[in-house]
Protein backbone atom coordinates (compact mmCIF):
# COMPACT_ATOMS: atom_id res chain seq x y z
CA UNK A 1 0.00 0.00 0.00
CA UNK A 2 1.22 3.48 -0.84
CA UNK A 3 2.14 5.81 2.01
CA UNK A 4 1.05 9.10 0.39
CA UNK A 5 -0.83 9.78 -2.83
CA UNK A 6 -0.73 13.25 -4.33
CA UNK A 7 -3.58 14.01 -6.74
CA UNK A 8 -2.71 16.94 -8.99
CA UNK A 9 0.47 17.44 -10.99
CA UNK A 10 0.59 21.22 -11.01
CA UNK A 11 3.19 23.35 -9.26
CA UNK A 12 1.81 22.59 -5.78
CA UNK A 13 1.61 18.82 -6.26
CA UNK A 14 5.05 18.56 -7.87
CA UNK A 15 6.65 20.78 -5.22
CA UNK A 16 5.16 18.59 -2.51
CA UNK A 17 6.43 15.48 -4.29
CA UNK A 18 9.94 16.93 -4.41
CA UNK A 19 9.73 17.76 -0.69
CA UNK A 20 8.59 14.23 0.20
CA UNK A 21 11.35 12.81 -1.98
CA UNK A 22 13.90 14.94 -0.12
CA UNK A 23 12.49 13.70 3.20
CA UNK A 24 12.89 10.10 2.09
CA UNK A 25 9.14 9.45 2.12
CA UNK A 26 7.34 7.18 -0.34
CA UNK A 27 4.63 8.65 -2.54
CA UNK A 28 2.92 8.51 -5.93
CA UNK A 29 1.50 11.37 -7.97
CA UNK A 30 -1.65 11.10 -10.10
CA UNK A 31 -2.62 13.75 -12.66
CA UNK A 32 -5.87 13.95 -14.65
CA UNK A 33 -4.31 15.50 -17.74
CA UNK A 34 -1.88 13.83 -20.11
CA UNK A 35 0.75 16.36 -19.07
CA UNK A 36 2.12 17.89 -15.87
CA UNK A 37 1.81 21.54 -14.95
CA UNK A 38 -1.91 22.20 -14.51
CA UNK A 39 -2.41 25.85 -15.39
CA UNK A 40 1.28 26.19 -16.27
CA UNK A 41 1.37 25.73 -20.03
CA UNK A 42 4.20 26.65 -22.44
CA UNK A 43 3.71 25.79 -26.11
CA UNK A 44 6.27 25.79 -28.94
CA UNK A 45 6.19 28.47 -31.62
CA UNK A 46 7.69 27.65 -34.99
CA UNK A 47 7.88 31.26 -36.12
CA UNK A 48 9.46 32.58 -32.91
CA UNK A 49 11.59 29.47 -32.26
CA UNK A 50 10.73 29.55 -28.57
CA UNK A 51 8.02 28.47 -26.16
CA UNK A 52 5.14 30.79 -25.36
CA UNK A 53 3.35 30.90 -22.02
CA UNK A 54 -0.40 30.45 -22.24
CA UNK A 55 -0.68 30.14 -18.47
CA UNK A 56 1.36 31.93 -15.78
CA UNK A 57 4.04 34.15 -17.27
CA UNK A 58 5.63 36.12 -14.44
CA UNK A 59 6.82 36.06 -10.87
CA UNK A 60 7.77 39.05 -8.70
CA UNK A 61 11.03 38.74 -6.68
CA UNK A 62 10.09 41.69 -4.49
CA UNK A 63 7.04 39.95 -3.02
CA UNK A 64 7.47 36.28 -3.92
CA UNK A 65 10.44 34.78 -2.06
CA UNK A 66 9.39 31.20 -2.69
CA UNK A 67 9.45 31.51 -6.47
CA UNK A 68 12.67 33.49 -6.33
CA UNK A 69 14.35 30.78 -4.29
CA UNK A 70 12.91 27.98 -6.41
CA UNK A 71 14.16 29.24 -9.77
CA UNK A 72 17.56 29.91 -8.20
CA UNK A 73 17.72 26.43 -6.63
CA UNK A 74 16.73 24.86 -9.95
CA UNK A 75 19.45 26.81 -11.73
CA UNK A 76 17.02 28.37 -14.20
CA UNK A 77 17.73 31.51 -16.21
CA UNK A 78 15.30 34.38 -15.72
CA UNK A 79 14.92 37.83 -17.24
CA UNK A 80 13.07 41.06 -16.59
CA UNK A 81 9.76 41.60 -18.34
CA UNK A 82 10.20 44.33 -20.93
CA UNK A 83 8.39 47.56 -20.04
CA UNK A 84 10.70 49.95 -21.91
CA UNK A 85 8.90 52.29 -24.26
CA UNK A 86 5.53 53.96 -24.54
CA UNK A 87 2.23 52.34 -23.62
CA UNK A 88 -0.68 52.37 -26.08
CA UNK A 89 -4.26 52.98 -24.98
CA UNK A 90 -7.24 52.43 -27.26
CA UNK A 91 -10.47 53.91 -25.91
CA UNK A 92 -12.52 54.11 -29.15
CA UNK A 93 -12.77 51.37 -31.75
CA UNK A 94 -13.02 53.98 -34.55
CA UNK A 95 -9.85 55.82 -33.55
CA UNK A 96 -6.14 55.19 -33.32
CA UNK A 97 -4.48 54.17 -30.04
CA UNK A 98 -2.95 56.97 -27.99
CA UNK A 99 0.68 56.57 -26.84
CA UNK A 100 1.32 57.47 -23.22
CA UNK A 101 4.44 57.86 -21.14
CA UNK A 102 6.73 54.99 -20.18
CA UNK A 103 5.16 53.00 -17.33
CA UNK A 104 6.43 50.21 -15.12
CA UNK A 105 3.35 48.17 -15.95
CA UNK A 106 4.62 44.85 -14.62
CA UNK A 107 6.33 46.19 -11.49
CA UNK A 108 9.63 44.32 -11.80
CA UNK A 109 8.13 41.01 -12.93
CA UNK A 110 10.52 38.38 -14.22
CA UNK A 111 10.06 35.52 -16.67
CA UNK A 112 11.78 32.16 -17.00
CA UNK A 113 13.79 31.40 -20.12
CA UNK A 114 12.09 28.58 -22.00
CA UNK A 115 8.71 29.38 -20.48
CA UNK A 116 7.24 28.62 -17.07
CA UNK A 117 6.93 24.95 -18.04
CA UNK A 118 10.71 24.84 -17.53
CA UNK A 119 10.01 25.08 -13.79
CA UNK A 120 7.60 22.15 -14.00
CA UNK A 121 10.06 20.04 -16.01
CA UNK A 122 12.91 20.77 -13.60
CA UNK A 123 10.78 19.74 -10.61
CA UNK A 124 9.56 16.57 -12.34
CA UNK A 125 13.17 15.60 -13.03
CA UNK A 126 13.80 15.53 -9.28
CA UNK A 127 11.40 12.64 -8.60
CA UNK A 128 11.41 9.09 -9.98
CA UNK A 129 9.55 8.81 -13.28
CA UNK A 130 7.65 5.73 -12.07
CA UNK A 131 5.99 7.77 -9.31
CA UNK A 132 4.15 9.91 -11.89
CA UNK A 133 0.88 8.66 -13.39
CA UNK A 134 -0.87 10.71 -16.09
CA UNK A 135 -4.46 10.39 -17.31
CA UNK A 136 -5.90 9.60 -13.87
CA UNK A 137 -8.98 11.76 -13.17
CA UNK A 138 -10.20 11.32 -9.60
CA UNK A 139 -13.89 10.65 -9.01
CA UNK A 140 -14.17 9.34 -5.42
CA UNK A 141 -12.26 9.21 -2.13
CA UNK A 142 -13.40 6.76 0.54
CA UNK A 143 -12.23 6.56 4.16
CA UNK A 144 -11.52 2.90 4.94
CA UNK A 145 -10.46 3.43 8.55
CA UNK A 146 -6.73 2.75 8.46
CA UNK A 147 -6.32 3.91 4.85
CA UNK A 148 -7.97 5.81 2.02
CA UNK A 149 -9.33 4.33 -1.18
CA UNK A 150 -9.19 6.40 -4.37
CA UNK A 151 -11.35 5.70 -7.41
CA UNK A 152 -10.42 7.12 -10.82
CA UNK A 153 -12.46 7.48 -13.99
CA UNK A 154 -10.36 4.88 -15.79
CA UNK A 155 -11.64 2.35 -13.21
CA UNK A 156 -8.31 2.25 -11.37
CA UNK A 157 -8.55 1.88 -7.59
CA UNK A 158 -5.59 2.97 -5.46
CA UNK A 159 -5.13 2.52 -1.71
CA UNK A 160 -2.95 4.78 0.42
CA UNK A 161 -2.34 5.69 4.05
CA UNK A 162 -3.11 9.32 3.22
CA UNK A 163 -4.05 11.46 0.22
CA UNK A 164 -3.27 15.05 -0.70
CA UNK A 165 -5.62 16.74 -3.17
CA UNK A 166 -3.39 19.40 -4.76
CA UNK A 167 -6.25 20.71 -6.88
CA UNK A 168 -8.44 23.83 -7.04
CA UNK A 169 -11.08 23.53 -4.29
CA UNK A 170 -13.97 24.06 -6.71
CA UNK A 171 -12.70 21.27 -8.96
CA UNK A 172 -12.56 18.95 -5.97
CA UNK A 173 -16.06 19.90 -4.84
CA UNK A 174 -17.58 19.50 -8.30
CA UNK A 175 -15.83 16.33 -9.50
CA UNK A 176 -15.00 14.22 -6.43
CA UNK A 177 -17.36 12.24 -4.21
CA UNK A 178 -16.35 11.68 -0.58
CA UNK A 179 -17.39 8.91 1.80
CA UNK A 180 -18.11 10.11 4.41
CA UNK A 181 -19.16 13.53 3.18
CA UNK A 182 -17.00 16.54 3.97
CA UNK A 183 -18.20 19.05 6.60
CA UNK A 184 -20.75 21.59 5.36
CA UNK A 185 -18.56 24.58 6.22
CA UNK A 186 -15.73 23.10 4.15
CA UNK A 187 -18.01 22.41 1.17
CA UNK A 188 -19.24 26.00 1.30
CA UNK A 189 -15.67 27.30 1.44
CA UNK A 190 -14.75 25.19 -1.58
CA UNK A 191 -17.71 26.47 -3.58
CA UNK A 192 -16.93 30.08 -2.70
CA UNK A 193 -13.25 29.90 -3.67
CA UNK A 194 -12.82 31.17 -7.23
CA UNK A 195 -10.24 29.19 -9.19
CA UNK A 196 -7.59 31.73 -10.13
CA UNK A 197 -7.63 32.57 -13.87
CA UNK A 198 -10.20 29.84 -14.54
CA UNK A 199 -12.53 32.22 -16.35
CA UNK A 200 -9.74 33.76 -18.42
CA UNK A 201 -8.37 33.17 -21.90
CA UNK A 202 -4.98 34.11 -23.26
CA UNK A 203 -3.62 34.51 -26.75
CA UNK A 204 -0.02 34.94 -27.93
CA UNK A 205 0.93 35.90 -31.47
CA UNK A 206 4.45 35.29 -32.80
CA UNK A 207 6.17 37.44 -35.42
CA UNK A 208 9.40 37.61 -37.44
CA UNK A 209 10.72 40.59 -35.49
CA UNK A 210 9.61 42.94 -32.68
CA UNK A 211 9.14 46.06 -34.74
CA UNK A 212 7.22 47.77 -31.95
CA UNK A 213 10.42 47.98 -29.92
CA UNK A 214 12.20 49.68 -32.82
CA UNK A 215 9.34 52.22 -32.83
CA UNK A 216 9.91 52.99 -29.14
CA UNK A 217 6.93 51.04 -27.88
CA UNK A 218 6.99 48.68 -24.92
CA UNK A 219 4.47 46.22 -26.30
CA UNK A 220 2.11 47.11 -23.46
CA UNK A 221 -1.36 48.21 -24.49
CA UNK A 222 -4.79 48.58 -22.90
CA UNK A 223 -8.01 48.41 -24.91
CA UNK A 224 -11.04 49.73 -23.06
CA UNK A 225 -13.80 50.19 -25.64
CA UNK A 226 -16.86 47.92 -25.64
CA UNK A 227 -15.73 45.89 -28.65
CA UNK A 228 -12.33 45.01 -27.18
CA UNK A 229 -11.03 41.52 -27.91
CA UNK A 230 -7.78 41.82 -25.95
CA UNK A 231 -8.18 43.97 -22.86
CA UNK A 232 -4.48 43.96 -21.95
CA UNK A 233 -1.52 43.27 -24.24
CA UNK A 234 2.14 42.78 -23.34
CA UNK A 235 5.52 42.08 -24.89
CA UNK A 236 6.12 38.31 -24.97
CA UNK A 237 9.59 38.32 -26.58
CA UNK A 238 12.49 36.28 -25.26
CA UNK A 239 15.31 37.64 -23.11
CA UNK A 240 17.28 38.85 -26.13
CA UNK A 241 14.34 40.63 -27.71
CA UNK A 242 15.04 38.95 -31.03
CA UNK A 243 12.37 36.24 -30.86
CA UNK A 244 9.19 38.23 -31.25
CA UNK A 245 5.72 37.78 -29.75
CA UNK A 246 2.85 39.76 -28.27
CA UNK A 247 0.55 38.27 -25.68
CA UNK A 248 -2.82 39.34 -24.42
CA UNK A 249 -5.67 38.58 -22.03
CA UNK A 250 -9.04 38.41 -23.72
CA UNK A 251 -11.65 40.93 -22.68
CA UNK A 252 -14.51 38.74 -23.92
CA UNK A 253 -16.47 36.80 -21.31
CA UNK A 254 -16.38 32.97 -21.52
CA UNK A 255 -19.85 32.74 -23.12
CA UNK A 256 -18.90 35.25 -25.82
CA UNK A 257 -15.65 33.44 -26.53
CA UNK A 258 -17.68 30.29 -27.15
CA UNK A 259 -20.14 32.13 -29.41
CA UNK A 260 -17.34 33.72 -31.43
CA UNK A 261 -15.11 30.65 -31.49
CA UNK A 262 -15.04 30.31 -35.29
CA UNK A 263 -14.16 33.95 -35.86
CA UNK A 264 -11.95 34.46 -32.83
CA UNK A 265 -8.61 34.01 -34.68
CA UNK A 266 -9.59 36.78 -37.11
CA UNK A 267 -10.78 39.02 -34.25
CA UNK A 268 -7.53 38.57 -32.31
CA UNK A 269 -5.48 39.37 -35.41
CA UNK A 270 -7.58 42.43 -36.18
CA UNK A 271 -7.12 43.69 -32.62
CA UNK A 272 -3.33 43.39 -32.76
CA UNK A 273 -3.33 45.10 -36.14
CA UNK A 274 -5.51 47.95 -34.90
CA UNK A 275 -3.29 48.58 -31.89
CA UNK A 276 0.21 48.08 -33.31
CA UNK A 277 -0.29 48.38 -37.06
CA UNK A 278 -1.53 46.20 -39.94
CA UNK A 279 1.76 44.28 -40.15
CA UNK A 280 0.87 42.63 -36.81
CA UNK A 281 -2.51 41.32 -37.92
CA UNK A 282 -1.26 37.97 -39.22
CA UNK A 283 1.01 36.58 -36.52
CA UNK A 284 1.30 32.88 -35.70
CA UNK A 285 -1.52 32.43 -33.18
CA UNK A 286 -1.59 30.37 -30.00
CA UNK A 287 -4.68 30.42 -27.82
CA UNK A 288 -5.86 28.89 -24.55
CA UNK A 289 -9.34 29.28 -23.07
CA UNK A 290 -9.02 28.14 -19.47
CA UNK A 291 -12.78 28.42 -18.90
CA UNK A 292 -13.20 25.52 -21.36
CA UNK A 293 -10.77 23.30 -19.43
CA UNK A 294 -12.58 20.58 -17.49
CA UNK A 295 -9.78 20.26 -14.96
CA UNK A 296 -9.43 24.01 -14.40
CA UNK A 297 -12.84 25.67 -14.50
CA UNK A 298 -16.20 24.76 -12.98
CA UNK A 299 -19.64 26.16 -13.66
CA UNK A 300 -19.02 28.67 -10.83
CA UNK A 301 -15.87 30.03 -12.49
CA UNK A 302 -17.57 31.38 -15.60
CA UNK A 303 -18.11 34.71 -13.84
CA UNK A 304 -14.76 36.46 -13.67
CA UNK A 305 -13.99 38.67 -10.64
CA UNK A 306 -13.07 42.31 -11.27
CA UNK A 307 -9.99 42.11 -9.07
CA UNK A 308 -7.77 39.53 -7.42
CA UNK A 309 -10.06 37.40 -5.23
CA UNK A 310 -9.44 37.18 -1.51
CA UNK A 311 -7.98 33.77 -0.65
CA UNK A 312 -6.92 32.13 2.59
CA UNK A 313 -10.08 30.54 4.01
CA UNK A 314 -8.79 28.46 6.97
CA UNK A 315 -11.38 25.72 6.40
CA UNK A 316 -9.44 24.76 3.25
CA UNK A 317 -6.35 24.01 5.35
CA UNK A 318 -8.01 21.61 7.78
CA UNK A 319 -6.44 18.20 8.33
CA UNK A 320 -9.28 15.77 7.67
CA UNK A 321 -10.10 12.16 8.48
CA UNK A 322 -7.58 11.90 11.34
CA UNK A 323 -4.64 12.87 9.19
CA UNK A 324 -5.57 10.84 6.10
CA UNK A 325 -6.92 13.66 3.89
CA UNK A 326 -5.34 17.02 3.04
CA UNK A 327 -6.40 19.79 0.65
CA UNK A 328 -3.90 21.90 -1.26
CA UNK A 329 -3.41 24.10 -4.29
CA UNK A 330 -2.66 27.78 -4.71
CA UNK A 331 -6.17 28.84 -3.68
CA UNK A 332 -5.64 27.36 -0.19
CA UNK A 333 -2.47 29.36 0.53
CA UNK A 334 -2.12 31.75 3.43
CA UNK A 335 0.02 34.04 1.27
CA UNK A 336 -0.11 34.93 -2.45
CA UNK A 337 -3.19 32.81 -3.09
CA UNK A 338 -3.80 32.23 -6.78
CA UNK A 339 -0.22 32.91 -7.83
CA UNK A 340 2.55 30.35 -8.30
CA UNK A 341 3.95 31.67 -5.03
CA UNK A 342 0.72 30.55 -3.39
CA UNK A 343 1.14 27.06 -4.85
CA UNK A 344 4.59 26.86 -3.23
CA UNK A 345 3.24 28.22 0.06
CA UNK A 346 0.58 25.51 0.02
CA UNK A 347 3.12 22.79 -0.82
CA UNK A 348 5.32 23.78 2.13
CA UNK A 349 2.31 23.66 4.45
CA UNK A 350 1.35 20.23 3.13
CA UNK A 351 4.88 18.90 3.58
CA UNK A 352 4.73 19.97 7.24
CA UNK A 353 1.26 18.52 7.81
CA UNK A 354 1.98 15.22 6.06
CA UNK A 355 5.16 14.91 8.13
CA UNK A 356 3.13 15.12 11.33
CA UNK A 357 1.11 12.01 10.41
CA UNK A 358 3.59 9.99 8.34
CA UNK A 359 6.11 7.50 9.78
CA UNK A 360 9.41 8.91 11.00
CA UNK A 361 12.30 9.17 8.58
CA UNK A 362 15.94 9.97 9.19
CA UNK A 363 16.99 13.05 7.23
CA UNK A 364 20.75 13.66 7.21
CA UNK A 365 22.01 17.11 8.10
CA UNK A 366 22.74 19.27 5.09
CA UNK A 367 26.40 19.05 4.03
CA UNK A 368 28.47 21.86 5.40
CA UNK A 369 26.07 22.59 8.28
CA UNK A 370 27.32 19.99 10.72
CA UNK A 371 28.13 21.26 14.17
CA UNK A 372 25.71 24.20 14.14
CA UNK A 373 23.73 24.09 17.36
CA UNK A 374 20.06 24.83 17.83
CA UNK A 375 21.05 27.90 19.85
CA UNK A 376 22.99 29.19 16.85
CA UNK A 377 20.11 28.49 14.48
CA UNK A 378 17.58 30.23 16.74
CA UNK A 379 19.96 33.21 16.99
CA UNK A 380 20.35 33.32 13.21
CA UNK A 381 16.59 33.30 12.82
CA UNK A 382 16.26 36.09 15.38
CA UNK A 383 18.76 38.18 13.45
CA UNK A 384 16.81 37.60 10.26
CA UNK A 385 13.61 38.82 11.95
CA UNK A 386 15.40 41.93 13.25
CA UNK A 387 16.71 42.72 9.78
CA UNK A 388 13.29 42.13 8.25
CA UNK A 389 11.71 44.52 10.73
CA UNK A 390 13.99 47.26 9.46
CA UNK A 391 12.41 47.18 6.00
CA UNK A 392 8.89 45.98 6.76
CA UNK A 393 7.46 49.46 6.24
CA UNK A 394 8.84 49.44 2.68
CA UNK A 395 6.90 46.22 2.06
CA UNK A 396 3.75 47.82 3.40
CA UNK A 397 4.15 50.92 1.23
CA UNK A 398 4.72 48.82 -1.90
CA UNK A 399 1.63 46.74 -1.18
CA UNK A 400 -0.45 49.81 -0.32
CA UNK A 401 0.49 51.57 -3.58
CA UNK A 402 -0.58 48.52 -5.60
CA UNK A 403 -3.93 48.42 -3.82
CA UNK A 404 -4.54 52.13 -4.33
CA UNK A 405 -3.86 51.65 -8.06
CA UNK A 406 -6.25 48.67 -8.32
CA UNK A 407 -9.99 48.87 -9.07
CA UNK A 408 -10.83 47.72 -5.53
CA UNK A 409 -9.88 50.59 -3.23
CA UNK A 410 -11.80 49.50 -0.15
CA UNK A 411 -10.07 49.09 3.25
CA UNK A 412 -6.64 49.45 1.64
CA UNK A 413 -4.78 49.92 4.94
CA UNK A 414 -6.22 46.75 6.39
CA UNK A 415 -5.53 44.70 3.28
CA UNK A 416 -2.02 46.10 2.90
CA UNK A 417 -1.10 45.38 6.53
CA UNK A 418 -2.46 41.84 6.42
CA UNK A 419 -0.71 41.14 3.11
CA UNK A 420 2.52 42.51 4.60
CA UNK A 421 2.49 40.28 7.66
CA UNK A 422 1.50 37.28 5.56
CA UNK A 423 4.46 37.94 3.25
CA UNK A 424 6.80 38.25 6.23
CA UNK A 425 5.50 35.03 7.76
CA UNK A 426 5.89 33.20 4.45
CA UNK A 427 9.47 34.44 4.17
CA UNK A 428 10.09 33.48 7.80
CA UNK A 429 9.00 29.88 7.19
CA UNK A 430 11.35 29.69 4.23
CA UNK A 431 14.15 31.04 6.38
CA UNK A 432 13.33 28.59 9.17
CA UNK A 433 13.41 25.63 6.80
CA UNK A 434 16.84 26.68 5.53
CA UNK A 435 18.40 26.44 9.01
CA UNK A 436 19.75 23.21 10.53
CA UNK A 437 18.23 21.92 13.75
CA UNK A 438 19.22 18.88 15.79
CA UNK A 439 15.88 17.27 16.58
CA UNK A 440 17.27 14.47 18.72
CA UNK A 441 16.08 14.94 22.28
CA UNK A 442 13.67 17.79 21.46
CA UNK A 443 10.62 17.39 23.68
CA UNK A 444 7.01 17.65 22.59
CA UNK A 445 4.65 18.70 25.38
CA UNK A 446 0.93 18.49 24.59
CA UNK A 447 1.67 18.76 20.90
CA UNK A 448 4.05 21.74 21.16
CA UNK A 449 7.73 21.49 20.32
CA UNK A 450 10.26 22.99 22.73
CA UNK A 451 11.71 24.90 19.79
CA UNK A 452 8.47 26.63 18.85
CA UNK A 453 8.39 29.31 21.60
CA UNK A 454 12.09 30.02 21.05
CA UNK A 455 11.43 30.83 17.40
CA UNK A 456 8.24 32.78 18.04
CA UNK A 457 9.97 34.94 20.64
CA UNK A 458 12.02 36.45 17.82
CA UNK A 459 8.87 38.31 16.75
CA UNK A 460 8.37 40.07 20.09
CA UNK A 461 7.49 43.67 19.28
CA UNK A 462 7.42 43.11 15.52
CA UNK A 463 3.67 43.57 15.01
CA UNK A 464 3.54 46.63 17.29
CA UNK A 465 6.45 48.15 15.37
CA UNK A 466 4.58 47.66 12.10
CA UNK A 467 1.35 49.14 13.47
CA UNK A 468 3.12 52.22 14.85
CA UNK A 469 5.07 52.72 11.62
CA UNK A 470 1.93 52.35 9.48
CA UNK A 471 -0.08 54.83 11.56
CA UNK A 472 2.73 57.37 11.32
CA UNK A 473 3.16 56.80 7.59
CA UNK A 474 -0.56 57.03 6.84
CA UNK A 475 -0.85 60.35 8.66
CA UNK A 476 1.84 61.90 6.47
CA UNK A 477 0.83 60.28 3.16
CA UNK A 478 -0.54 62.75 0.61
CA UNK A 479 -1.97 59.91 -1.48
CA UNK A 480 -3.96 58.50 1.45
CA UNK A 481 -5.47 61.89 2.22
CA UNK A 482 -7.83 61.15 -0.68
CA UNK A 483 -9.04 58.00 1.08
CA UNK A 484 -11.22 59.05 4.04
CA UNK A 485 -10.62 56.93 7.11
CA UNK A 486 -7.37 55.45 5.78
CA UNK A 487 -4.99 58.28 6.67
CA UNK A 488 -6.21 58.28 10.27
CA UNK A 489 -7.72 54.83 11.01
CA UNK A 490 -10.45 54.82 13.65
CA UNK A 491 -10.31 52.67 16.77
CA UNK A 492 -12.81 50.19 15.28
CA UNK A 493 -10.83 50.03 12.03
CA UNK A 494 -7.63 49.28 13.96
CA UNK A 495 -9.41 46.58 15.91
CA UNK A 496 -10.52 44.93 12.67
CA UNK A 497 -6.93 45.06 11.41
CA UNK A 498 -5.64 43.54 14.64
CA UNK A 499 -8.15 40.69 14.39
CA UNK A 500 -6.92 39.81 10.90
CA UNK A 501 -3.28 40.05 11.95
CA UNK A 502 -4.00 37.87 14.99
CA UNK A 503 -5.50 35.21 12.70
CA UNK A 504 -2.40 35.35 10.48
CA UNK A 505 -0.14 35.11 13.55
CA UNK A 506 -2.05 32.07 14.83
CA UNK A 507 -1.67 30.36 11.47
CA UNK A 508 2.05 31.13 11.47
CA UNK A 509 2.50 29.78 15.00
CA UNK A 510 0.77 26.55 14.05
CA UNK A 511 2.94 26.25 10.93
CA UNK A 512 6.15 26.74 12.90
CA UNK A 513 5.10 24.12 15.41
CA UNK A 514 3.96 21.71 12.68
CA UNK A 515 7.37 22.05 11.03
CA UNK A 516 9.25 21.11 14.20
CA UNK A 517 6.83 18.32 15.14
CA UNK A 518 7.19 16.80 11.67
CA UNK A 519 10.98 16.84 12.09
CA UNK A 520 10.92 15.14 15.50
CA UNK A 521 11.45 11.38 14.94
CA UNK A 522 9.85 10.11 18.15
CA UNK A 523 6.65 12.09 17.62
CA UNK A 524 6.41 11.26 13.94
CA UNK A 525 6.76 7.58 14.75
CA UNK A 526 4.04 7.78 17.37
CA UNK A 527 1.53 9.58 15.09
Amino acid sequence: MLETVIVGGGLCGLSLAVALQAQGRSFALYEARDRLGGRVLSVPSEKASMRLDLGPTWYWPETQPGMTKLVADLGLITFLQNDNGTVLRLHDHDKQPVPTEVENVHAGARRVEGGMATVIEALAAKIPADTIHLGFALKAVIDRGDHVELHFRNDAVVEARRVVLAMPPRIVEEHVRFEPSLPDNLIQAMQETYTWMAGEAKGVLAYDKPGWREEGRSGNAFVTHEQAVFGEIFDACDATGTRAALGGFLALAPALRTSFAAGLPMLMGNQMGQVFGPQYEHGEQHYQDWAAEEFTATRHDQIRPDDHPHYGNPFLRQVLWDGKLFLGGSETATYAGGYMEGALDSARRLARDVGRFAPAVVVPLQPGKEGISNVDSVAQFGQWVANRQNNVLDTYRTTLNKLMASPDKEIVTQRAMVATVEQVFSEALLQLESLPFDMQGIAIDKGRSDLTPQILKSFDGFIQFLIDAVIQYNRTSCALSNFPGEDKPSKDYLQAILRDIAAAWKEFCLSVNAYFVSKTPAVAAAS
